[in-house]
């Protein structure tokens, strides 16, 4: 197994592995997490947000590896719909005013247990799936009370990779990583000899 330039402590991988080989989803919220949680209104209401690629990249190799990315989030958007499906993620919830009456149907509905599922988050409405998930994350610029709440704090910050970053943990934690980065790289080799 080829060593990966991404490093993260044993302990750490070790938390996420308590999920096991049933690792079967993740839980994002999107404002302050795959955004740096800033918010541009124009006059007329219109909602722009910046995604940033790495995050993006990663919600595709979860679900490529059969990890879900479930996307909960409070507000509604047509940019946060339209990044959601140029990504392809399916379970997407917007407008959530109770993100745990929401997850919970979700996991109930999927057979799916707590202990199943990772979650990364940046405040108090993300508090009650960060304290439920099997693992769970924030990004550094996320409230002090998410903050001490979490098994790991992101060294990227919200709507820089931090995503990313929870990502390539569950990748790594489950197995999946090198196999996704094998592919990806045959994926470049095959293009390449077609030109």
């Amino acid at each position: 197994m080829a060593p990966s330039a991404r490093r993260f402590s044993p302990e750490l991988l070790l938390q996420a592995q308590g999920l096991g080989p049933g690792m079967r989803a993740a839980f994002f919220d999107v404002d302050g997490v795959l955004t740096d949680g800033r918010l541009f209104i124009s006059e007329q209401g219109e909602d722009f947000k910046a995604f940033h690629v790495l995050d993006g990249h990663g919600l595709k190799l979860l679900a490529m590896a059969g990890i879900e990315p479930v996307v909960i989030t409070g507000r509604d958007s047509p940019a946060v719909r339209r990044r959601m499906a140029d990504l392809g993620v399916r379970e997407c919830h917007y407008g959530v005013a109770d993100k745990l009456q929401v997850a919970q149907a979700w996991l109930d509905a999927k057979g799916v247990a707590w202990a199943e599922v990772a979650a990364i988050g940046d405040d108090w409405p993300d508090l009650p799936l960060l304290t439920r998930a099997g693992f769970a994350c924030a990004p550094p610029n996320a409230h002090a009370e998410v903050i001490s709440r979490v098994h790991h704090v992101t060294a990227a910050a919200g709507g820089a990779g931090a995503g990313r970053e929870f990502s390539d943990i569950l990748l790594m934690a489950s197995g999946h990583y090198h196999a996704r980065m094998a592919a990806s790289l045959q994926d470049q080799r095959q293009t390449l000899d077609s030109r």
